[in-house]
């Protein structure tokens, strides 16, 4: 799997956001590697909630 957009939530609430358009920042960055969702720590949701998040 290939992430092309990523958004973090921060245990503090703060939202960091990455993307081809912004790739990194001082909090973090879009990953450049595969990742497997059996193996990574990530939590999937709904295409319609993630949408909702990145237009925060």
């Amino acid at each position: 799997m290939i992430v092309i957009k990523q958004a973090e939530l921060t245990s503090t609430g703060q939202l960091h956001r990455y993307s081809w358009q912004h790739l990194e920042d001082g909090h973090g960055f879009l990953t450049d590697q595969a990742i497997d969702p059996e193996e990574d720590p990530v939590e999937a949701i709904p295409a319609e909630e993630f949408q909702q998040v990145w237009t925060q």
